[in-house]
């Protein structure tokens, strides 16, 4: 390997490895306030890129149909409980979230023609179709099991997963698809060609994880977040819903994971299953922060890039063992070094 080829080699390393970085603090995220390992995460991934294809191409997405379905199977909850809790002044907002918007998204997807839309509105179609998905995922699956074990939620999550990649497989067939690059030029450093995506996908990582910071440091829903991550309870007696935080965080999974997506739709084919081996990656990430870090996941998730990147060039047949055995020695450690304390039921 010469000095070229290890820039390049970086170069794509550095490029996943920012993607596997937002995929990290969404798992982080979603574990420090809810305590569920989301295995589904990787599958917003597929969506938000195959709903994207999907409106290029100038067809309705399978999503739409998904979201029409959550929503009116939310609705249909969220209205009974309204009505046997005397609860009348909910009702109008949760119709208008789980009906109107969908029914709403549906109607304008119906009538204008997405392909021959700019691609800030095709993203923006695709994010308004998928990121609901997160919070309403949270109402059906994990919401009436807020606080069971983290080992049932964890079966929970391997079910949600299951069904979310059979519904892929349902909405957009077994074929890939790839998106239009956001730009074609390229840039020339010392040599070096960087292609316009990548430049793309850093400088979009890098502004949604500041956005995030200052979303977590100076609003006050970040703040309910961060105190319902530190102390469930605690943040319960000051008056924070811990629903409204566990939807809020999944609804945060679900903006990441499609933004991703969209990210990532030009440099690579995207399956109906691709999510899950990228949320695996970012899971590693997320293991070497030990679910709580969010610089130490970003950083072990930069570092999972690089890995996978020059395994590629040394033993392309064996970079997925090589990456996921990363895995072993970081638990290893943590097992030496964490104080174990018994789960308090």
């Amino acid at each position: 390997m010469d000095f070229q080829i290890a820039l390049l080699l970086g170069q794509d390393g550095i490029t996943n490895g920012a993607i596997y970085a937002l995929l990290a603090l969404a798992l982080v995220l979603v574990f420090a306030v809810t305590r569920v390992i989301f295995i589904p995460q990787g599958e917003y991934v597929a969506f938000g890129a195959l709903t994207l294809a999907a409106l290029q191409a100038g067809k309705l997405p399978g999503t739409l149909w998904l979201l029409l379905g959550m929503g009116i199977a939310v609705a249909a909850i969220d209205l009974a409980l309204a009505v046997r809790r005397g609860t009348a002044r909910r009702i109008p907002a949760i119709v208008g979230w789980n009906i109107v918007y969908p029914a709403a998204l549906t109607a304008l997807l119906w009538l204008v023609k997405p392909a021959e839309l700019p691609l800030p509105a095709q993203v923006l179609l695709a994010l308004a179709v998928v990121v609901p998905l997160g919070p309403m995922v949270y109402r059906l699956a994990y919401q009436p099991l807020a606080e069971a074990s983290v080992l049932v939620l964890l079966i929970v999550s391997v079910a949600v997963h299951l069904t979310l990649v059979g519904l892929g497989l349902l909405f957009f067939g077994a074929e890939g698809s790839r998106t239009p690059a956001f730009s074609e030029g390229n840039l020339e450093i010392a040599g070096l060609t960087i292609s316009g995506q990548t430049i793309w996908v850093v400088i979009a990582s890098l502004a949604l994880i500041v956005t995030l910071y200052q979303l977590f440091e100076r609003t006050l829903y970040g703040k309910a977040l961060r105190a319902t991550a530190i102390n469930r309870v605690g943040a319960r007696l000051m008056g924070i819903s811990t629903t409204m935080a566990g939807k809020l965080s999944f609804l945060l999974a679900a903006a990441i994971g499609a933004f991703s997506g969209i990210l990532i739709a030009p440099i690579t084919t995207i399956y109906y299953d691709t999510g899950f081996l990228i949320g695996l990656k970012g899971f590693v990430g997320a293991i070497i922060g030990g679910l709580a870090s969010y610089p130490v996941a970003a950083a072990g998730a930069v570092l999972v890039g690089l890995l996978e990147s020059f395994s590629s060039f040394y033993a392309s047949a064996f970079k997925e063992v090589i990456v996921f055995t990363l895995i072993i020695p970081v638990l290893l450690w943590r097992s030496l070094t964490t104080r174990h304390v018994e789960e308090v039921e």
